[in-house]
C-alpha cells in the first residue's frame, strides 16, 4: 500500500513556526558565503550548517533536553522534519555531528552572525528602537559541580575516590574563593551567588542589551562571573551596538549599575544613564539632571521587560544551566538561544501588525 505525505500540507497555515522559518531562512541565506568558507568542496558530504543551526533553534523553542534527545525525536517528529527541509525517508543525523561542527561554528563566529542577521531583519521592519536601550545581567550555571571546585596548584590525591561517578567530598568549614580555588571540570567558571544569603554556584555571567520599543535583544554576551562583571560589560555592549548601526542615547539598568565610574563612563560616551538610584546607606550617582526628565520614568518602567527575556531563556530555552564547558562554547549557545527568543518575539510582533 502506497501513501503520499506532503509535510507542507500537514503544517497548519497559521502555525507560528512558519514565520520563524521565514526569518531563519532569510538570515541563513545571507550567511551562505560564510558556510562556503567553512566546508571544502571535496570529501564526504556533511550535514548542512543551515540544518544544524535550525536544529539548535528547535532545541530551544521546544525545550528539548539535549542534542541526543533531539536526534531521537527527529525520527518521528514531522514538524521538525518540515522545519529542517527533510524528507520522510531521510535518516536522522548522529548527535556527534553537533560536536564535530561546533569548532567550525566557533572559528567563523557563525552564532553571532546568525543572531545579527535576525536583528538586522527586525530593524528593517522598523521594530527596533534606535536610541533607547536597557542592560542587565544574570547568572548562568556552569556545567560543573561544587565538588570540582578544588584548591589551585594542588596535585590530585593518590587515594582513589570511594565512588568514581559521584565521589564524597567534605568541604564544610573550608574557606573557598575564586582566588584560591578553581574548578577541575571547567576552569573558566567562577563561584558566584545572586545576593546575600543565597547559595553559591559555579557560573558564568550573561549580559543582555535590550531595545526598549518592543523588548527585542540587540546583544547577548557571556563573561566570567565577577563582582563587577555587569558594569564592566557596559562599554563593550555600547560599542558593539554602535558598530551594528544603533545610536544609544539612553541606557536603563538596575541599582547594580549605580556607581560613579559606570555613570561617568556612560556620560562620557554621550549616553544618558537611566539606572535606578541606589540610596541604601550611600549617595546615588544619579541626580536631578537625569531623574527630572519624563524619559527616566519611562525607562524605569520598560527596563523590567529584560527579566522576561531571562525568564524565557532559562525556562523554555533551557539556558538556566549551560550544557557546555568553557566560556567560548557557552557564548555560542547563548547567541543561539537569544536568536530563538528574538524569533518568538518577531512572530508576535508581525502577527499583531498584520491584525491591525
Amino acid at each position: 500500500m502506497l501513501a503520499f505525505v506532503d509535510l507542507e500540507e500537514r503544517v497548519p497555515r497559521n502555525h507560528p513556526l512558519r514565520v520563524i522559518k521565514q526569518f531563519a531562512d532569510r538570515a541563513l541565506a545571507e550567511l551562505s558565503p560564510v558556510f562556503d568558507e567553512m566546508y571544502s568542496a571535496g570529501g564526504r558530504p556533511s550535514i548542512p550548517p543551515e540544518r544544524l543551526l535550525k536544529a539548535s533553534l528547535l532545541i530551544s523553542l521546544y525545550s528539548v533536553r539535549s542534542e541526543r534527545a533531539f536526534c531521537e525525536e527527529l525520527d518521528y517528529q514531522l514538524l521538525f522534519r518540515w522545519f529542517l527541509d527533510m524528507g520522510l525517508m531521510e535518516p536522522s543525523f548522529n548527535p556527534t555531528v553537533f560536536t564535530k561542527n561546533r569548532r567550525r561554528l566557533l572559528k567563523h563566529d557563525v552564532a553571532q552572525r546568525f543572531f545579527d542577521e535576525v536583528v538586522r531583519q527586525a530593524a528593517g521592519l522598523g521594530l527596533l528602537s534606535d536610541e533607547h536601550f536597557t542592560v542587565d545581567g544574570t547568572l548562568i550555571e556552569a556545567a560543573a559541580s561544587l565538588k570540582s571546585f578544588r584548591p589551585k596548584d594542588t596535585p590530585p590525591s593518590a587515594t582513589p575516590p570511594d565512588d568514581p561517578g559521584n565521589p564524597t567530598v567534605n568541604f564544610h568549614g573550608e574557606r573557598r574563593s575564586n582566588a584560591t580555588h578553581q574548578s577541575t571540570t571547567d576552569p573558566e567558571a567562577r563561584l558566584a551567588k545572586k545576593g546575600k544569603g543565597k547559595e553559591a554556584h559555579l557560573a558564568f555571567m550573561g549580559h543582555a542589551l535590550m531595545e526598549n520599543r518592543h523588548g527585542l535583544l540587540v546583544d547577548f554576551q557571556l563573561t566570567q562571573a565577577t563582582g563587577t562583571a555587569e558594569r564592566d560589560a557596559v562599554p563593550e555592549l555600547i560599542e558593539q551596538a554602535r558598530e551594528r548601526g544603533f545610536h544609544p542615547r539612553t541606557l536603563a539598568g538596575d541599582k547594580g549599575y549605580d556607581t560613579r565610574d559606570c555613570v561617568a563612563d556612560l556620560r562620557q560616551r554621550k549616553v544618558a544613564p537611566h539606572v535606578t538610584q541606589n540610596t541604601s546607606g550611600r549617595r546615588s550617582a544619579i541626580d536631578g539632571r537625569t531623574t527630572r526628565h519624563a524619559g527616566y520614568a519611562i525607562s524605569q518602567r520598560i527596563r523590567k521587560r529584560v527579566e522576561e527575556i531571562f525568564g524565557w531563556m532559562k525556562t523554555v530555552g533551557g539556558f538556566r544551566r549551560t550544557r557546555y564547558r568553557g566560556l567560548e562554547r557557552t557564548q555560542l549557545a547563548g547567541y543561539l538561544v537569544a536568536t530563538a527568543y528574538n524569533l518568538v518575539r518577531l512572530v508576535r510582533l508581525v502577527s499583531s501588525a498584520t491584525a491591525t
